[in-house]
């Protein structure tokens, strides 16, 4: 709603690679709300169980972009929550796969025959389903976790706690300057390289 009423949704400093994106975002005018508007319709229509095929297939691009943004700028707000939301976006869609399968140029009788229809679902508690989720989940946070050595945090106190020792000169240097000097994550992350 932050997006609908013109508003900042961050207080993230404008050296952050994600307080920049953001900054630039808000900038955009008119882009700013609409991207805010399609989200609140997103949200309305996934409440509402005969619209939630089109506010899934709505809010699939939004937070597929999320996603990766996200990843690719390294920030901790939603590193974690936003591959989980696209998660469940893809099983939404997939749950739904019925009602929209007919928009693919596939075969339809192989597809009927693999699928069951929605009719032949049992009531049995889905212990498959809910195992698969489950480690999913746990694949997406220990990844998120453990795929960057070194990430910009939200502030300069924040990225320093990764610094293991005093010493760490190369760590310093990053947070140094991405949060002092404002440069982009690519030369920072250059810079990491560079220290010995």
């Amino acid at each position: 709603m932050q997006k609908v009423l013109g508003e900042r949704f961050t207080v993230l400093a404008v050296n952050h690679p994600m307080g920049n994106f953001l900054d630039a975002f808000y900038h955009t005018g008119y882009y700013y709300t609409f991207v805010g508007i399609m989200q609140v319709l997103a949200a309305l229509l996934l409440l509402i169980p005969r619209t939630v095929v089109l506010g899934a297939l709505i809010y699939l691009p939004i937070i597929l972009n999320i996603c990766i943004l996200s990843l690719a700028v390294r920030f901790d707000g939603s590193q974690i929550t936003s591959p989980l939301m696209l998660c469940a976006v893809l099983f939404l869609l997939c749950w739904n796969y019925h009602s929209i399968k007919h928009i693919f140029p596939f075969n339809y009788l192989q597809v009927n025959s693999v699928l069951p229809k929605k009719e032949e679902l049992t009531k049995r508690f889905p212990l498959k389903f809910f195992t698969g989720v489950f480690a999913v989940v746990l694949f997406v946070v220990f990844h998120t976790r453990l795929f960057y050595d070194i990430m910009p945090r939200n502030s300069y106190s924040d990225c320093i706690t990764q610094c293991t020792t005093e010493n760490d000169k190369g760590c310093y240097t990053f947070c140094d300057c991405i949060h002092k000097q404002g440069k982009s994550l690519e030369i920072c992350l250059e810079e990491l390289n560079n220290v010995p």
